[in-house]
């Protein structure tokens, strides 16, 4: 019976930490579309580095230059999917099919299709996006 216990409440916490992940991922799409810099930033872990080896400052300077040129910002990602690593607690992926777009005023004048790697390291009750990779 108590095994039985202790296995149901593991589950749950995973579960709650899988439904904190995913609001995360929620909140980063949000904040670039909002253009939230800073947000974006606080969500970067400190060790943030990108499959080129880019960092938190490259991640500051292109979303400055991308703001400025566009005064709107589309993030669509219709299928993403996110799961815990099974050997890291902390650790956390997402993958998905990120569309992006620009405009200057109603219509797009750039778009793009990324496929998205995201890892995730969970520290301080809060996820933290640590490294990108995209294709």
């Amino acid at each position: 019976m108590l095994l039985c216990l202790t296995w149901l409440l593991g589950g749950c916490g995973q579960d709650d930490r899988l439904a904190q992940l995913e609001e995360a991922v929620t909140q980063l799409q949000d904040n670039l579309q909002q253009r939230r810099t800073q947000a974006v930033l606080q969500q970067l872990h400190d060790e943030f580095q990108t499959h080129a080896g880019q960092d938190r400052q490259w991640a500051q300077q292109t979303m400055r230059l991308v703001f400025l040129r566009h005064r709107q910002i589309a993030v669509l990602a219709p299928l993403r999917q996110s799961r815990l690593d099974p050997t890291y607690s902390t650790r956390g992926h997402t993958r998905a099919d990120v569309a992006l777009s620009g405009a200057e005023g109603l219509l797009p004048d750039s778009a793009r299709l990324y496929q998205v790697e995201l890892e995730w390291w969970y520290e301080d009750g809060r996820w933290q996006l640590a490294r990108l990779h995209w294709e």
